[in-house]
């Protein structure tokens, strides 16, 4: 299995090499950058892994999968020339501009017959799966309202978010666990902001979301939040679960560590950052699944050999964009917007 990357920026260095290269029986083929610089880090980083000026060029080469780690703005182009080719391909995300833009692609992979997947790696997030596991246990019981919230401190990445903000680019995978654990939305309320430094790109946002099911969730994030909230807080009529800080694997490959370095110590949470679970007086550890985001890769492998469906279906990202759409309208008109769950 030959896997090449297009794009070597932050994404695709820290958020897919790493896990590219760990991959057992795959061949990591080549990259698509013109940076000298970051050729310059490839080679450093990945001694023997070619650099191409093309898209074009890396398939001549030889790949079986294509992974599109680009800014949004070209990005939607290069995974429908990865589309035309016959190419199996993983978009990054967020996966387009809006609901009409993804449409457009999903629609051109299913006339190629052309398997394509979004990079939802959060979806095997540590303490995502540990809300999962205790869901599917009843261990909450009926749950009312589910809180998600990314919210740190960094000036610094203001202006760096993809897509015109932080409520399309992280809003991509909070809307995207919701989606997973309550299904369908009927109704957004959202409120964004911005700085006059950034006009047209939110630093922090706050979505509500009424699910079919009647459970509600509050997403939101900032990059400007100095004291944040509980990264989840999921509350049912038998208790409470909560969890503080971040998924340690984003620091891990910051770091320079991958599944291939760690081996089975990689995405273990130490007990510090496990959470809680609590009823009235009762309080009690939770302790935090794995996380584990290379399953993202060896599933879409599978799919690539006709071993199973491909682990993120790109209509579940058209209906999260559905939302997000109506999450940047409710947010311009002050007002909450139904989603039509038949569009």
């Amino acid at each position: 299995m030959r896997i090449g990357l297009v794009g070597f920026g932050h994404g695709g260095r820290f958020f897919h090499a790493p896990l590219i290269a760990s991959l057992p029986g795959v061949t990591f083929a080549g990259v698509v950058t013109r940076s000298p610089e970051r050729r310059q880090l490839l080679a450093n980083e990945y001694p023997g892994v070619n650099a191409y000026d093309s898209l074009g060029q890396l398939v001549e080469a030889g790949v079986d999968l294509l992974v599109i780690s680009t800014t949004l703005q070209g990005r939607p182009q290069l995974v429908k020339q990865a589309i035309e080719l016959g190419v199996p391909v993983v978009s990054d995300k967020p996966f387009a501009a809006d609901t009409a833009q993804a449409r457009q692609l999903v629609e051109a992979a299913q006339r190629r017959g052309v398997l394509l997947s979004v990079y939802q790696n959060r979806r095997w997030d540590s303490d995502f799966l540990t809300v999962r596991k205790l869901l599917d246990a009843g261990a909450l019981g009926q749950v009312a309202r589910f809180e998600s919230f990314v919210e740190r401190f960094s000036p610094g990445a203001v202006g760096d978010a993809s897509g015109g903000g932080w409520m399309r680019d992280l809003g991509s995978h909070l809307v995207d666990q919701a989606l997973q654990l309550f299904g369908p939305v009927q109704s957004v309320y959202a409120e964004r902001t911005c700085s006059p430094q950034h006009p047209d790109i939110d630093h922090s946002f706050f979505m509500a979301l009424t699910h079919a099911n009647g459970v509600i969730s509050h997403l939101g994030g900032s990059c400007l939040q100095s004291s944040p909230r509980p990264r989840f807080r999921v509350s049912g009529t038998l208790g409470c679960y909560s969890v503080e800080g971040f998924d340690g694997q984003e620091a891990a490959v910051l770091a320079g560590l991958s599944p291939k370095t760690e081996g089975d110590r990689w995405g273990a949470e130490e007990h510090r950052r496990w959470g809680w679970f609590e009823q009235g007086d009762e309080r009690e550890r939770v302790p935090t699944e794995h996380g584990r985001w290379q399953q993202f890769y060896l599933q879409m492998i599978a799919a690539v050999k006709g071993q199973g469906a491909v682990p993120v279906d790109p209509c579940d990202v058209l209906q999260a964009l559905q939302v997000l759409d109506a999450a940047r309208l409710s947010a311009e008109r002050q007002q909450v917007i139904r989603v039509d769950l038949k569009a």
